[in-house]
Protein backbone atom coordinates (compact mmCIF):
# COMPACT_ATOMS: atom_id res chain seq x y z
CA UNK A 1 0.00 0.00 0.00
CA UNK A 2 2.90 2.29 0.89
CA UNK A 3 4.52 1.62 -2.49
CA UNK A 4 1.29 2.58 -4.35
CA UNK A 5 1.04 5.80 -2.34
CA UNK A 6 4.65 6.65 -3.23
CA UNK A 7 3.92 6.06 -6.92
CA UNK A 8 0.87 8.36 -6.75
CA UNK A 9 3.02 11.04 -5.07
CA UNK A 10 5.47 10.77 -7.96
CA UNK A 11 2.65 11.14 -10.50
CA UNK A 12 1.28 14.19 -8.69
CA UNK A 13 4.74 15.80 -8.77
CA UNK A 14 5.07 15.07 -12.52
CA UNK A 15 1.63 16.53 -13.25
CA UNK A 16 2.46 19.70 -11.30
CA UNK A 17 5.92 19.98 -12.87
CA UNK A 18 4.47 19.81 -16.40
CA UNK A 19 1.75 22.31 -15.54
CA UNK A 20 -1.06 19.90 -16.47
CA UNK A 21 -2.92 20.46 -13.17
CA UNK A 22 -2.76 23.02 -10.37
CA UNK A 23 -2.05 22.45 -6.69
CA UNK A 24 -5.69 23.38 -6.01
CA UNK A 25 -6.84 20.63 -8.44
CA UNK A 26 -4.67 18.08 -6.59
CA UNK A 27 -6.13 19.23 -3.25
CA UNK A 28 -9.69 18.72 -4.53
CA UNK A 29 -8.81 15.29 -5.91
CA UNK A 30 -7.30 14.18 -2.58
CA UNK A 31 -10.45 15.23 -0.72
CA UNK A 32 -12.63 13.28 -3.14
CA UNK A 33 -10.24 10.33 -2.95
CA UNK A 34 -10.87 10.10 0.79
CA UNK A 35 -14.60 9.77 0.09
CA UNK A 36 -14.54 7.48 -2.95
CA UNK A 37 -11.24 5.62 -2.55
CA UNK A 38 -10.61 5.66 -6.31
CA UNK A 39 -7.34 6.03 -8.22
CA UNK A 40 -5.86 9.48 -8.71
CA UNK A 41 -5.97 9.13 -12.51
CA UNK A 42 -9.65 8.16 -12.52
CA UNK A 43 -10.66 11.15 -10.38
CA UNK A 44 -8.61 13.59 -12.48
CA UNK A 45 -10.49 12.41 -15.58
CA UNK A 46 -13.93 12.33 -13.91
CA UNK A 47 -13.49 15.90 -12.62
CA UNK A 48 -12.32 17.10 -16.04
CA UNK A 49 -9.00 18.45 -14.74
CA UNK A 50 -6.97 16.78 -17.54
CA UNK A 51 -7.62 15.10 -20.88
CA UNK A 52 -7.19 11.34 -21.21
CA UNK A 53 -4.48 11.70 -23.87
CA UNK A 54 -2.38 14.05 -21.71
CA UNK A 55 -2.79 11.84 -18.65
CA UNK A 56 -2.00 8.53 -20.33
CA UNK A 57 1.22 9.82 -21.95
CA UNK A 58 2.42 11.17 -18.57
CA UNK A 59 1.41 7.93 -16.84
CA UNK A 60 3.40 5.92 -19.39
CA UNK A 61 6.44 8.13 -18.74
CA UNK A 62 6.00 7.97 -14.96
CA UNK A 63 5.64 4.17 -14.77
CA UNK A 64 8.21 3.45 -17.49
CA UNK A 65 5.64 1.25 -19.25
CA UNK A 66 5.06 1.49 -23.03
CA UNK A 67 1.66 2.69 -24.25
CA UNK A 68 -0.31 0.38 -26.57
CA UNK A 69 -3.05 1.56 -28.93
CA UNK A 70 -6.33 -0.24 -29.70
CA UNK A 71 -5.24 -0.98 -33.27
CA UNK A 72 -2.30 -3.00 -31.90
CA UNK A 73 -4.60 -5.36 -29.96
CA UNK A 74 -4.88 -8.87 -31.46
CA UNK A 75 -7.94 -9.47 -33.65
CA UNK A 76 -8.86 -12.42 -31.38
CA UNK A 77 -7.92 -11.87 -27.69
CA UNK A 78 -5.78 -14.60 -26.09
CA UNK A 79 -7.84 -17.15 -24.11
CA UNK A 80 -6.46 -18.05 -20.65
CA UNK A 81 -7.70 -21.36 -19.25
CA UNK A 82 -7.25 -20.69 -15.52
CA UNK A 83 -8.39 -17.04 -15.53
CA UNK A 84 -12.04 -16.07 -15.65
CA UNK A 85 -13.39 -13.10 -17.52
CA UNK A 86 -14.71 -11.45 -14.36
CA UNK A 87 -11.17 -11.15 -12.97
CA UNK A 88 -9.89 -9.63 -16.24
CA UNK A 89 -12.74 -7.11 -16.29
CA UNK A 90 -12.32 -6.16 -12.65
CA UNK A 91 -8.55 -5.71 -13.05
CA UNK A 92 -8.94 -4.19 -16.56
CA UNK A 93 -6.37 -6.57 -18.04
CA UNK A 94 -6.39 -7.73 -21.66
CA UNK A 95 -4.13 -10.72 -22.60
CA UNK A 96 -2.25 -9.83 -25.79
CA UNK A 97 0.31 -12.56 -26.56
CA UNK A 98 1.91 -15.69 -25.07
CA UNK A 99 5.47 -16.28 -26.19
CA UNK A 100 8.52 -18.10 -24.70
CA UNK A 101 6.92 -18.63 -21.31
CA UNK A 102 5.81 -15.03 -21.02
CA UNK A 103 2.43 -13.31 -21.25
CA UNK A 104 2.12 -9.72 -22.52
CA UNK A 105 -0.97 -7.88 -21.27
CA UNK A 106 -2.53 -4.43 -21.66
CA UNK A 107 -3.52 -2.87 -18.33
CA UNK A 108 -5.33 0.32 -17.36
CA UNK A 109 -3.18 0.39 -14.18
CA UNK A 110 0.20 -1.34 -14.65
CA UNK A 111 1.11 -0.37 -11.05
CA UNK A 112 -1.54 -2.82 -9.73
CA UNK A 113 0.98 -5.42 -8.53
CA UNK A 114 -1.66 -7.52 -6.74
CA UNK A 115 -3.48 -8.23 -10.02
CA UNK A 116 -0.16 -8.91 -11.75
CA UNK A 117 0.89 -11.37 -9.05
CA UNK A 118 -2.51 -13.08 -9.14
CA UNK A 119 -2.31 -13.44 -12.93
CA UNK A 120 1.22 -14.82 -12.70
CA UNK A 121 0.18 -17.44 -10.12
CA UNK A 122 -2.90 -18.45 -12.16
CA UNK A 123 -1.02 -18.82 -15.48
CA UNK A 124 2.48 -19.76 -14.38
CA UNK A 125 3.79 -17.27 -16.94
CA UNK A 126 6.02 -14.20 -16.59
CA UNK A 127 3.81 -11.13 -17.02
CA UNK A 128 4.92 -8.12 -19.11
CA UNK A 129 2.47 -5.22 -18.68
CA UNK A 130 1.75 -2.47 -21.20
CA UNK A 131 -0.35 0.62 -20.56
CA UNK A 132 -3.72 0.67 -22.34
CA UNK A 133 -6.76 2.95 -22.29
CA UNK A 134 -9.42 1.63 -19.91
CA UNK A 135 -12.29 2.01 -22.40
CA UNK A 136 -10.39 0.19 -25.15
CA UNK A 137 -9.45 -2.68 -22.83
CA UNK A 138 -13.03 -3.11 -21.59
CA UNK A 139 -14.38 -2.94 -25.17
CA UNK A 140 -11.93 -5.66 -26.25
CA UNK A 141 -12.96 -7.80 -23.25
CA UNK A 142 -16.60 -7.35 -24.28
CA UNK A 143 -15.60 -8.72 -27.67
CA UNK A 144 -14.01 -11.68 -25.92
CA UNK A 145 -17.21 -12.19 -23.93
CA UNK A 146 -19.33 -12.08 -27.11
CA UNK A 147 -17.05 -14.53 -28.92
CA UNK A 148 -17.16 -17.05 -26.04
CA UNK A 149 -20.91 -16.73 -25.49
CA UNK A 150 -21.98 -16.65 -29.15
CA UNK A 151 -21.97 -20.45 -29.40
CA UNK A 152 -24.29 -20.73 -26.38
CA UNK A 153 -26.69 -18.06 -27.60
CA UNK A 154 -28.35 -20.40 -30.09
CA UNK A 155 -29.91 -17.60 -32.11
CA UNK A 156 -31.36 -15.68 -29.15
CA UNK A 157 -32.52 -12.15 -30.07
CA UNK A 158 -30.38 -9.51 -28.32
CA UNK A 159 -32.62 -6.47 -28.85
CA UNK A 160 -35.27 -5.91 -26.21
CA UNK A 161 -38.10 -3.51 -26.99
CA UNK A 162 -37.74 -0.38 -24.92
CA UNK A 163 -41.32 -0.55 -23.67
CA UNK A 164 -40.47 -3.80 -21.89
CA UNK A 165 -37.69 -2.24 -19.86
CA UNK A 166 -38.41 -1.24 -16.29
CA UNK A 167 -37.74 2.42 -15.42
CA UNK A 168 -36.03 1.50 -12.13
CA UNK A 169 -33.82 -0.94 -14.04
CA UNK A 170 -32.86 1.81 -16.50
CA UNK A 171 -32.04 4.13 -13.63
CA UNK A 172 -29.84 1.45 -12.05
CA UNK A 173 -28.08 0.81 -15.37
CA UNK A 174 -27.41 4.51 -15.86
CA UNK A 175 -25.97 4.82 -12.35
CA UNK A 176 -23.31 2.13 -12.81
CA UNK A 177 -19.73 3.40 -12.81
CA UNK A 178 -18.77 1.93 -16.26
CA UNK A 179 -21.71 3.71 -17.96
CA UNK A 180 -20.96 7.00 -16.18
CA UNK A 181 -17.33 6.74 -17.27
CA UNK A 182 -18.26 5.85 -20.85
CA UNK A 183 -20.56 8.88 -21.21
CA UNK A 184 -17.94 11.13 -19.59
CA UNK A 185 -15.34 9.75 -21.99
CA UNK A 186 -17.57 10.42 -25.03
CA UNK A 187 -17.99 14.05 -23.89
CA UNK A 188 -14.31 14.54 -22.98
CA UNK A 189 -13.09 13.20 -26.32
CA UNK A 190 -15.60 15.34 -28.22
CA UNK A 191 -14.34 18.48 -26.46
CA UNK A 192 -10.73 17.37 -27.00
CA UNK A 193 -11.36 16.94 -30.75
CA UNK A 194 -13.15 20.33 -31.01
CA UNK A 195 -16.48 18.70 -31.93
CA UNK A 196 -19.60 20.86 -32.01
CA UNK A 197 -22.09 17.97 -31.70
CA UNK A 198 -22.23 14.38 -30.46
CA UNK A 199 -24.72 12.10 -32.27
CA UNK A 200 -25.78 8.84 -30.54
CA UNK A 201 -27.83 6.87 -33.07
CA UNK A 202 -29.39 3.40 -32.60
CA UNK A 203 -29.71 1.03 -35.55
CA UNK A 204 -30.84 -2.57 -35.81
CA UNK A 205 -27.46 -4.18 -35.15
CA UNK A 206 -25.28 -1.35 -33.88
CA UNK A 207 -25.14 1.81 -31.82
CA UNK A 208 -23.35 4.56 -33.73
CA UNK A 209 -21.60 7.52 -32.14
CA UNK A 210 -20.48 10.35 -34.41
CA UNK A 211 -18.79 13.69 -33.77
CA UNK A 212 -19.37 16.78 -35.93
CA UNK A 213 -15.95 18.39 -36.29
CA UNK A 214 -15.56 21.57 -38.37
CA UNK A 215 -19.05 21.03 -39.76
CA UNK A 216 -18.50 17.44 -40.98
CA UNK A 217 -19.61 14.23 -39.21
CA UNK A 218 -16.99 11.60 -38.32
CA UNK A 219 -17.63 8.06 -37.05
CA UNK A 220 -15.88 7.13 -33.83
CA UNK A 221 -15.51 3.83 -32.02
CA UNK A 222 -18.91 2.20 -31.45
CA UNK A 223 -20.05 1.30 -27.92
CA UNK A 224 -21.63 -2.18 -27.53
CA UNK A 225 -25.23 -2.22 -28.81
CA UNK A 226 -26.54 -3.62 -25.53
CA UNK A 227 -25.40 -0.46 -23.67
CA UNK A 228 -27.78 1.74 -25.65
CA UNK A 229 -30.50 1.99 -22.96
CA UNK A 230 -27.95 2.71 -20.22
CA UNK A 231 -26.12 5.40 -22.24
CA UNK A 232 -29.33 7.19 -23.28
CA UNK A 233 -30.70 7.00 -19.72
CA UNK A 234 -27.45 8.40 -18.32
CA UNK A 235 -27.61 11.39 -20.69
CA UNK A 236 -31.28 11.96 -19.84
CA UNK A 237 -30.56 11.88 -16.10
CA UNK A 238 -27.73 14.41 -16.57
CA UNK A 239 -30.10 16.67 -18.57
CA UNK A 240 -32.91 16.24 -16.00
CA UNK A 241 -35.21 14.66 -18.60
CA UNK A 242 -37.92 12.06 -17.99
CA UNK A 243 -36.29 8.64 -18.52
CA UNK A 244 -39.71 6.95 -18.51
CA UNK A 245 -40.83 8.95 -21.57
CA UNK A 246 -39.44 7.26 -24.70
CA UNK A 247 -42.24 7.95 -27.19
CA UNK A 248 -41.93 11.75 -27.45
CA UNK A 249 -38.97 14.06 -28.24
CA UNK A 250 -37.42 15.86 -25.27
CA UNK A 251 -35.00 18.77 -24.89
CA UNK A 252 -32.73 19.59 -21.99
CA UNK A 253 -29.44 21.11 -20.94
CA UNK A 254 -26.34 19.90 -19.10
CA UNK A 255 -23.72 22.09 -17.44
CA UNK A 256 -20.42 20.48 -16.58
CA UNK A 257 -16.70 21.06 -16.23
CA UNK A 258 -14.35 19.00 -18.37
CA UNK A 259 -10.66 19.42 -19.19
CA UNK A 260 -10.63 22.59 -17.09
CA UNK A 261 -13.44 24.22 -19.14
CA UNK A 262 -17.02 25.15 -18.32
CA UNK A 263 -19.14 23.44 -20.98
CA UNK A 264 -22.88 23.70 -21.75
CA UNK A 265 -24.52 20.80 -23.60
CA UNK A 266 -27.88 21.23 -25.32
CA UNK A 267 -29.54 17.80 -25.39
CA UNK A 268 -32.21 16.64 -27.84
CA UNK A 269 -33.79 13.16 -27.88
CA UNK A 270 -35.91 11.77 -30.71
CA UNK A 271 -37.70 8.39 -30.79
CA UNK A 272 -36.69 6.29 -33.82
CA UNK A 273 -37.43 2.76 -35.02
CA UNK A 274 -34.70 1.14 -32.88
CA UNK A 275 -34.73 3.42 -29.84
CA UNK A 276 -34.02 7.03 -28.97
CA UNK A 277 -31.55 9.06 -31.03
CA UNK A 278 -29.68 11.63 -28.91
CA UNK A 279 -27.81 14.72 -30.08
CA UNK A 280 -25.69 16.76 -27.69
CA UNK A 281 -24.75 20.25 -28.94
CA UNK A 282 -21.52 21.39 -27.30
CA UNK A 283 -21.43 25.06 -26.33
CA UNK A 284 -17.89 25.84 -25.25
CA UNK A 285 -17.77 29.46 -24.10
CA UNK A 286 -13.97 29.49 -24.17
CA UNK A 287 -13.89 28.59 -27.87
CA UNK A 288 -16.32 31.20 -29.24
CA UNK A 289 -14.56 33.96 -31.18
CA UNK A 290 -16.32 37.30 -30.66
CA UNK A 291 -13.59 39.43 -32.23
CA UNK A 292 -14.73 40.41 -35.74
CA UNK A 293 -11.09 40.73 -36.87
CA UNK A 294 -10.55 37.01 -36.19
CA UNK A 295 -13.62 35.75 -38.07
CA UNK A 296 -12.00 35.95 -41.52
CA UNK A 297 -13.48 39.20 -42.88
CA UNK A 298 -11.55 40.77 -45.76
CA UNK A 299 -10.32 44.22 -44.69
CA UNK A 300 -12.65 46.24 -46.93
CA UNK A 301 -15.70 44.14 -45.99
CA UNK A 302 -14.90 44.49 -42.29
CA UNK A 303 -14.57 48.28 -42.56
CA UNK A 304 -17.93 48.56 -44.33
CA UNK A 305 -19.61 46.19 -41.84
CA UNK A 306 -18.23 48.16 -38.86
CA UNK A 307 -19.61 51.37 -40.39
CA UNK A 308 -23.06 49.74 -40.52
CA UNK A 309 -23.04 48.48 -36.92
CA UNK A 310 -22.11 51.92 -35.59
CA UNK A 311 -25.08 53.65 -37.28
CA UNK A 312 -27.64 55.08 -34.81
CA UNK A 313 -30.62 53.23 -36.31
CA UNK A 314 -31.61 50.90 -39.13
CA UNK A 315 -31.91 47.17 -39.89
CA UNK A 316 -28.90 44.93 -40.49
CA UNK A 317 -29.40 41.30 -41.56
CA UNK A 318 -27.06 38.29 -41.60
CA UNK A 319 -28.11 35.38 -43.84
CA UNK A 320 -27.01 31.83 -44.46
CA UNK A 321 -28.03 28.24 -43.70
CA UNK A 322 -28.08 26.68 -40.22
CA UNK A 323 -24.56 26.31 -38.86
CA UNK A 324 -23.00 29.05 -40.99
CA UNK A 325 -21.97 31.21 -38.01
CA UNK A 326 -24.67 33.91 -38.27
CA UNK A 327 -25.24 34.20 -34.51
CA UNK A 328 -21.50 34.31 -33.82
CA UNK A 329 -21.12 37.22 -36.25
CA UNK A 330 -23.96 39.12 -34.58
CA UNK A 331 -22.51 38.41 -31.12
CA UNK A 332 -19.21 39.78 -32.42
CA UNK A 333 -20.99 42.92 -33.64
CA UNK A 334 -22.72 43.38 -30.26
CA UNK A 335 -19.40 42.87 -28.43
CA UNK A 336 -17.80 45.53 -30.66
CA UNK A 337 -20.41 48.21 -29.95
CA UNK A 338 -21.35 47.25 -26.38
CA UNK A 339 -20.70 50.13 -23.99
CA UNK A 340 -22.21 51.48 -20.74
CA UNK A 341 -24.11 54.22 -22.59
CA UNK A 342 -26.10 51.73 -24.73
CA UNK A 343 -28.94 49.44 -23.72
CA UNK A 344 -28.87 46.19 -25.69
CA UNK A 345 -31.66 43.57 -25.61
CA UNK A 346 -31.68 40.30 -27.53
CA UNK A 347 -34.43 37.74 -28.09
CA UNK A 348 -33.12 34.35 -29.16
CA UNK A 349 -34.11 30.72 -29.65
CA UNK A 350 -32.17 29.56 -27.72
CA UNK A 351 -29.69 31.86 -25.95
CA UNK A 352 -26.45 30.09 -26.87
CA UNK A 353 -23.88 32.27 -25.11
CA UNK A 354 -24.29 34.82 -22.36
CA UNK A 355 -22.95 38.28 -23.17
CA UNK A 356 -21.83 40.58 -20.38
CA UNK A 357 -23.94 43.73 -20.07
CA UNK A 358 -26.59 42.49 -22.54
CA UNK A 359 -30.21 41.69 -21.62
CA UNK A 360 -30.96 38.32 -23.27
CA UNK A 361 -34.40 36.73 -23.62
CA UNK A 362 -35.09 33.09 -24.45
CA UNK A 363 -38.31 32.63 -26.50
CA UNK A 364 -40.90 30.19 -25.12
CA UNK A 365 -43.64 29.68 -27.75
CA UNK A 366 -45.51 27.22 -25.48
CA UNK A 367 -46.39 30.08 -23.11
CA UNK A 368 -46.88 32.67 -25.85
CA UNK A 369 -43.42 34.29 -25.72
CA UNK A 370 -42.71 34.31 -29.47
CA UNK A 371 -40.29 36.54 -31.38
CA UNK A 372 -43.15 38.88 -32.34
CA UNK A 373 -44.68 39.14 -28.85
CA UNK A 374 -41.29 39.48 -27.19
CA UNK A 375 -40.23 42.14 -29.68
CA UNK A 376 -43.28 44.29 -28.89
CA UNK A 377 -42.31 44.28 -25.21
CA UNK A 378 -38.63 44.92 -25.97
CA UNK A 379 -39.46 48.12 -27.88
CA UNK A 380 -41.21 49.43 -24.74
CA UNK A 381 -38.02 48.85 -22.69
CA UNK A 382 -36.25 51.85 -24.27
CA UNK A 383 -33.39 49.91 -25.94
CA UNK A 384 -30.76 51.40 -28.21
CA UNK A 385 -29.91 48.13 -29.94
CA UNK A 386 -32.12 45.07 -30.49
CA UNK A 387 -31.02 41.65 -31.74
CA UNK A 388 -33.68 39.24 -33.01
CA UNK A 389 -32.49 35.63 -33.29
CA UNK A 390 -34.36 35.07 -36.55
CA UNK A 391 -37.09 36.72 -38.62
CA UNK A 392 -39.45 33.80 -39.26
CA UNK A 393 -42.79 35.42 -40.11
CA UNK A 394 -44.35 38.58 -41.49
CA UNK A 395 -45.36 39.85 -38.04
CA UNK A 396 -41.79 39.76 -36.73
CA UNK A 397 -40.50 41.31 -39.98
CA UNK A 398 -42.94 44.24 -39.76
CA UNK A 399 -42.15 44.98 -36.09
CA UNK A 400 -38.39 44.79 -36.81
CA UNK A 401 -38.70 47.28 -39.69
CA UNK A 402 -40.89 49.64 -37.60
CA UNK A 403 -38.35 49.48 -34.74
CA UNK A 404 -35.54 50.32 -37.18
CA UNK A 405 -37.51 53.28 -38.49
CA UNK A 406 -38.24 54.64 -34.99
CA UNK A 407 -34.63 55.10 -33.88
CA UNK A 408 -33.41 51.61 -32.96
CA UNK A 409 -30.49 49.70 -34.42
CA UNK A 410 -31.89 46.22 -35.18
CA UNK A 411 -29.83 43.10 -35.95
CA UNK A 412 -31.37 39.84 -37.13
CA UNK A 413 -30.86 36.72 -39.26
CA UNK A 414 -32.69 35.18 -42.22
CA UNK A 415 -32.36 31.79 -43.91
CA UNK A 416 -31.59 32.77 -47.51
CA UNK A 417 -28.87 31.59 -49.88
CA UNK A 418 -27.32 35.00 -50.57
CA UNK A 419 -27.55 38.64 -49.57
CA UNK A 420 -29.87 39.69 -52.40
CA UNK A 421 -32.30 36.89 -51.48
CA UNK A 422 -32.96 38.57 -48.12
CA UNK A 423 -34.45 41.62 -49.86
CA UNK A 424 -36.86 39.47 -51.89
CA UNK A 425 -37.78 37.39 -48.83
CA UNK A 426 -38.78 40.44 -46.77
CA UNK A 427 -40.87 41.83 -49.65
CA UNK A 428 -42.58 38.41 -49.99
CA UNK A 429 -43.31 38.48 -46.23
CA UNK A 430 -45.38 41.61 -46.80
CA UNK A 431 -42.97 44.37 -45.75
CA UNK A 432 -43.79 47.52 -47.74
CA UNK A 433 -41.09 48.35 -50.29
CA UNK A 434 -40.79 52.01 -49.25
CA UNK A 435 -40.42 51.03 -45.56
CA UNK A 436 -37.76 48.42 -46.39
CA UNK A 437 -35.84 50.86 -48.62
CA UNK A 438 -35.80 53.42 -45.78
CA UNK A 439 -34.85 51.05 -42.95
CA UNK A 440 -32.45 48.43 -44.40
CA UNK A 441 -28.75 49.29 -43.89
CA UNK A 442 -27.28 46.18 -45.43
CA UNK A 443 -27.26 42.38 -45.68
CA UNK A 444 -24.31 40.11 -44.92
CA UNK A 445 -24.38 36.58 -46.37
CA UNK A 446 -21.86 34.11 -45.03
CA UNK A 447 -20.68 30.49 -45.02
CA UNK A 448 -18.12 28.61 -42.95
CA UNK A 449 -15.31 26.79 -44.79
CA UNK A 450 -12.87 24.39 -43.19
CA UNK A 451 -9.40 25.82 -42.76
CA UNK A 452 -6.43 23.88 -44.13
CA UNK A 453 -4.07 22.45 -41.52
CA UNK A 454 -0.99 24.71 -41.60
CA UNK A 455 1.26 21.81 -40.66
CA UNK A 456 0.48 19.35 -43.46
CA UNK A 457 -1.13 21.25 -46.37
CA UNK A 458 0.65 20.69 -49.69
CA UNK A 459 0.88 23.01 -52.71
CA UNK A 460 -0.60 21.86 -56.03
CA UNK A 461 -1.22 23.50 -59.39
CA UNK A 462 -4.61 25.02 -60.17
CA UNK A 463 -5.11 22.36 -62.87
CA UNK A 464 -4.53 19.53 -60.40
CA UNK A 465 -6.95 21.05 -57.88
CA UNK A 466 -9.64 21.50 -60.56
CA UNK A 467 -9.15 17.95 -61.83
CA UNK A 468 -9.78 16.61 -58.31
CA UNK A 469 -13.19 18.34 -58.09
CA UNK A 470 -14.37 17.59 -61.64
CA UNK A 471 -17.01 15.11 -60.47
CA UNK A 472 -18.50 17.67 -58.03
CA UNK A 473 -19.45 20.21 -60.73
CA UNK A 474 -22.17 19.76 -63.35
CA UNK A 475 -20.52 22.21 -65.77
CA UNK A 476 -16.79 21.72 -65.27
CA UNK A 477 -15.80 23.83 -68.29
CA UNK A 478 -17.67 26.89 -66.99
CA UNK A 479 -16.31 26.32 -63.49
CA UNK A 480 -12.73 25.83 -64.79
CA UNK A 481 -13.00 29.08 -66.73
CA UNK A 482 -14.16 30.97 -63.63
CA UNK A 483 -11.44 29.33 -61.50
CA UNK A 484 -8.68 30.14 -63.99
CA UNK A 485 -9.86 33.76 -64.12
CA UNK A 486 -9.91 33.98 -60.30
CA UNK A 487 -6.74 32.00 -59.55
CA UNK A 488 -4.57 32.46 -62.64
CA UNK A 489 -1.24 30.65 -62.31
CA UNK A 490 -1.21 30.86 -58.52
CA UNK A 491 -0.40 27.73 -56.54
CA UNK A 492 -3.20 26.50 -54.35
CA UNK A 493 -3.12 24.05 -51.46
CA UNK A 494 -4.72 20.68 -50.83
CA UNK A 495 -5.26 18.71 -47.58
CA UNK A 496 -2.93 15.86 -46.68
CA UNK A 497 -3.56 14.80 -43.06
CA UNK A 498 -1.37 14.52 -39.97
CA UNK A 499 -1.66 13.91 -36.21
CA UNK A 500 -2.29 17.61 -35.59
CA UNK A 501 -5.53 17.57 -37.65
CA UNK A 502 -6.57 13.95 -36.88
CA UNK A 503 -5.65 12.95 -40.47
CA UNK A 504 -8.44 15.13 -41.96
CA UNK A 505 -6.19 17.80 -43.50
CA UNK A 506 -8.34 20.56 -41.96
CA UNK A 507 -8.25 22.27 -38.57
CA UNK A 508 -10.81 24.91 -37.59
CA UNK A 509 -13.15 27.00 -39.75
CA UNK A 510 -13.41 30.55 -41.00
CA UNK A 511 -15.96 32.61 -42.90
CA UNK A 512 -16.45 33.68 -46.49
CA UNK A 513 -18.63 36.77 -46.83
CA UNK A 514 -20.86 38.71 -49.22
CA UNK A 515 -21.81 42.20 -47.98
CA UNK A 516 -24.63 44.05 -49.71
CA UNK A 517 -24.73 47.74 -48.59
CA UNK A 518 -28.09 49.37 -49.30
CA UNK A 519 -27.15 52.45 -51.30
CA UNK A 520 -29.20 54.53 -53.76
CA UNK A 521 -28.87 51.92 -56.51
CA UNK A 522 -30.15 49.10 -54.29
CA UNK A 523 -32.96 51.30 -52.92
CA UNK A 524 -34.16 51.81 -56.51
CA UNK A 525 -34.28 48.03 -57.00
CA UNK A 526 -36.22 47.57 -53.74
CA UNK A 527 -38.79 50.23 -54.75
CA UNK A 528 -39.17 48.43 -58.11
CA UNK A 529 -39.67 45.16 -56.15
CA UNK A 530 -36.97 43.62 -58.35
CA UNK A 531 -36.12 39.91 -58.21
CA UNK A 532 -33.17 38.60 -56.17
CA UNK A 533 -31.20 38.06 -59.39
CA UNK A 534 -31.75 41.68 -60.46
CA UNK A 535 -30.71 42.99 -57.03
CA UNK A 536 -27.59 40.81 -57.11
CA UNK A 537 -26.67 41.95 -60.64
CA UNK A 538 -27.05 45.60 -59.63
CA UNK A 539 -25.00 45.05 -56.45
CA UNK A 540 -22.12 43.31 -58.28
CA UNK A 541 -22.09 46.10 -60.88
CA UNK A 542 -21.67 48.51 -57.95
CA UNK A 543 -18.70 46.52 -56.62
CA UNK A 544 -20.15 43.86 -54.32
CA UNK A 545 -17.89 40.81 -53.88
CA UNK A 546 -19.97 37.59 -54.00
CA UNK A 547 -19.55 34.59 -51.70
CA UNK A 548 -17.81 32.65 -54.47
CA UNK A 549 -15.45 35.58 -55.19
CA UNK A 550 -14.52 35.86 -51.52
CA UNK A 551 -13.99 32.12 -51.50
CA UNK A 552 -11.52 32.37 -54.39
CA UNK A 553 -9.56 34.92 -52.34
CA UNK A 554 -9.39 32.43 -49.45
CA UNK A 555 -8.21 29.69 -51.84
CA UNK A 556 -5.46 31.96 -53.20
CA UNK A 557 -4.34 32.71 -49.66
CA UNK A 558 -4.03 28.99 -48.84
CA UNK A 559 -6.78 29.33 -46.21
CA UNK A 560 -9.02 26.65 -47.77
CA UNK A 561 -9.39 24.42 -50.84
CA UNK A 562 -11.31 24.49 -54.11
CA UNK A 563 -13.27 21.39 -52.99
CA UNK A 564 -14.26 23.05 -49.72
CA UNK A 565 -15.37 26.21 -51.53
CA UNK A 566 -17.57 24.08 -53.80
CA UNK A 567 -19.03 22.25 -50.81
CA UNK A 568 -20.42 25.39 -49.19
CA UNK A 569 -21.34 27.63 -52.15
CA UNK A 570 -23.93 27.07 -54.81
CA UNK A 571 -22.91 26.58 -58.40
CA UNK A 572 -23.27 29.71 -60.46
Amino acid sequence: MEEGATERKGLEALLLERGRVSAEDIRKVRLLQQERGERLERLLLDLGFISEEDLISLLSEHLGVPLIDRKEFPAVPVQLENVNLQFLRHSKILPLEIQDGGLTVAMADPSDRYSLEGLQVATGLTITPMLGREKEILAALEGLDESTSAEDADGAVEFLGQDEEDVDHLRDLASEAPVIRLVNLLINRAVEQRASDIHIEPFENELKVRYRIDGVLHDIEQPPRRQQAAIVSRVKIMAKLNIAERRLPQDGRIKLRTMGKEIDLRVSTLPTLYGESVVLRILDRSSIVLDLEQLGFPTDTLEEFERMITRPYGLLLVTGPTGSGKTTTLYGALEKINSPDKKIITIEDPVEYQLSGVNQIHVKPQIGLTFANGLRSIVRQDPDIIMIGEIRDSETAEIAVQAALTGHLVFSTLHTNDAAGAVSRLLEMGVEDYLLASSLLGVLAQRLVRKLCDRCRRPVSTGEALHAVGSMVSSIDRFRSAANEALGDASVFEPQGCDECSATGYRGRGGIYELLPVNEGIREEILRRSSADAVKARATSLGMRTLRDDGWLKVRQGFTTVAELLRVTQEE
